[in-house]
């Protein structure tokens, strides 16, 4: 099975989300399920220094603009990367979607039509003598995949698949841009690409590719819902009987205690003095009181709305009093991070705080860590919960979409079987993230009761090896479809 990723980012080449975890750990999990899977990308400015190899296997003389052409190479691990090399487009500061100001770049949309339109090419005519059974695309910025290959014949089109990382996102523009894609105009209904008077390429990968997945059951039927489908609600119920839910997992050989060598000492579920060490080290390193005894408690997250991470605030002196301390690794909207800088200011030793992200430091979080708070108001999948089962941090989370599913929540039933991996939280509120907190503490003081919650979540399945069948299998029976 032959399938191409079309994603706008990939690990270890270029992060800023979970999205690029998953494009970079599950083409190596399905490989090792006989899958030859390549992820096409754009070339940003230094992804071509974890690849070996690198060749040049097709040329384009306009892609939007300007020429570009596609890289091929590996990473050490065996990571198969088509790189789109488009300078006019690409080759530039910032980050992927933003620039040094923090602004969206002005021409997102043109740059990932064109990512969108070298993935149907690569799709339709392959690469040398590789050519993709599957096209599997990858949040908005590949949602423009699928209506290029069906504006164009249907013999040797492949099958595509378009997975919602977060609805939320929807790569909306104008008539001005559409005319700009070479789509024919009637693509532009409200039955295809048209939404409310824009365009969406969100709309244009849930209307047009032949299956639809999430990154979790729950966030499946959460999307189908008024509440959680940002207006794409109608287009997904509409397409229920091909949408699914598939748990995102994590690289486990990346994300592991006992060989980790971003982390201060390694551990294991069974010899964990290693983690106590990590503690006093991430202490140090974030000018927090030096306590063992402390309940640390972490944030790795953008620092934004949809995170709740507005309900940690009113939730800080409660915290403090019994003892707490809190670490945040994160960047987002500029007056959360104010009002956290400014926590941590009025707290030293108690409350740190490190804008911006570092991947080293997020490693050394879960692994100093004693609990990671994820309160999010909507979370499709969720990561930084599976680092936390992984590192024997125990997750607090809200009870929605992916954390949902997987975390289970310490209640009386599932202490007393052993089952309990975290603390989930509903309703979604300061109040209901209060409670959990305190539940959080009555557990860390019990230390028979903590150290059976972290063995049971150091052993809980968080890896690829679990979901990558599941995608195999749609992969098969879509191929299998012949239609």
């Amino acid at each position: 099975m032959r399938v191409l990723f079309v994603a706008s980012e990939c690990y270890p080449l270029i992060k800023t989300g979970g999205l690029a975890d998953v494009a970079g750990a599950l083409p190596l999990a399905l490989a090792s399920l006989d899958c030859d899977v390549r992820v096409l990308m754009p070339a940003y400015p230094g992804v071509f220094g974890p690849l070996q190899g690198i060749r040049e296997v097709a040329a384009y003389p306009d892609v939007f603009g300007g020429p570009g052409r596609l890289l091929s190479g590996e990473t050490a691990d065996g990571l198969k990367v088509l790189a789109l090399e488009a300078s006019h487009l690409y080759e530039r500061p910032g980050n992927p979607y933003l620039g040094p100001d923090g602004n969206d770049w002005w021409d997102n949309i043109r740059r990932f039509a064109a990512l969108s339109a070298i993935g149907a090419a690569v799709g339709r005519f392959g690469v040398g003598e590789w050519k993709p059974d599957v096209v599997h695309c990858h949040d908005w910025q590949a949602g423009l995949v699928a209506p290029y290959l069906l504006a164009g014949p249907a013999e040797g089109r492949p099958k595509t698949v378009f997975t919602i990382h977060n609805v939320a996102f929807q790569g909306i523009c104008g008539r001005a841009d559409f005319d700009t894609f070479g789509l024919p105009s009637s693509f532009y209904t409200p039955a295809g690409l048209e939404y409310y008077g824009y365009c969406s390429f969100l709309k244009g990968g849930l209307v047009f590719s032949d299956r639809l997945t999430t990154v979790s059951p729950t966030y499946a039927r959460e999307l189908r819902t008024a509440e959680f489908g940002f207006g794409m609600e109608g287009v997904l119920n509409e397409r229920a009987s091909v949408l699914s839910g598939i748990v995102n997992g994590i690289d486990t050989k990346i994300w592991d205690p006992a060989t980790d060598p971003l982390i201060a000492a390694n551990y294991s579920q069974r010899k964990m003095a290693g983690k106590a060490a990590c503690k006093t080290e991430l202490q140090k390193r974030m000018g927090l009181r030096i306590d063992p005894d402390a309940p640390l408690m972490i944030v790795v997250s953008r620092l934004t709305g949809q995170k709740g991470l507005d309900m940690l605030l009113p939730n800080l002196d409660g915290i403090l009093e019994r003892g707490g301390q809190l670490a945040i690794l994160g960047a987002g909207e500029h007056g959360m991070e104010r009002a956290f800088v400014d926590a941590a200011a009025a707290n030293p030793g108690a409350v740190a705080v490190h804008i911006g992200y570092s991947e080293p430091l997020s490693h050394a979080m879960q692994a100093g860590a004693d609990a990671i708070l994820i309160p999010s108001r909507f979370e499709p999948c969720g990561l930084t919960q599976l680092y936390g089962l992984r590192y024997g941090t125990i997750p607090v989370v809200a009870r929605t979409g992916g954390l949902a599913d997987t975390v289970i929540d310490a209640n009386d039933a599932s202490v007393r079987a052993g089952t309990a991996t975290g603390v989930q939280f509903a309703p979604v509120s300061a109040g209901g993230l209060g409670f959990a907190i305190e539940r959080l503490f009555d557990l860390f003081h019990n230390k028979k009761v903590w150290r059976a919650l972290q063995a049971r979540a150091m052993a809980h399945p968080v890896g690829w090896e679990d979901s990558a069948p599941d995608y195999v299998a749609l992969y098969r029976d879509l191929t299998a479809e012949g239609v």
